[in-house]
């Protein structure tokens, strides 16, 4: 595909109308594309801590306590001021 487009700018009129610098960053981000999809990825970094023992290492409470606390603070508060809104009318 890339042979095709490169094929198709040097054989028409395309480059007369193309600006050379336009050319040359398209060249530019075709290649950088390339090299950058073919690299594979950097190895994790090394750690001396032993993986998780015991097996089942996901934390249950992970602040799930204290985001369902401030809900129920928060809610309580609204049903309070619509309740003295109410009371006040």
């Amino acid at each position: 595909m890339l042979l095709t487009l490169f094929f198709y700018i040097f054989t028409n009129d395309y480059l007369k109308a193309m600006n050379k610098k336009h050319l040359y960053l398209l060249i530019f981000i075709f290649g950088v594309a390339t090299v950058s999809l073919a690299l594979p990825p950097p190895p994790p970094p090394p750690t001396d801590e032993p993986g998780c023992w015991p097996p089942p290492c996901i934390p249950i409470d992970g602040g799930i306590s204290l985001l369902i606390a401030a809900g129920a603070i928060y809610g309580g508060r609204k049903l309070y001021s619509k309740q003295k809104e109410k009371n006040a009318l």
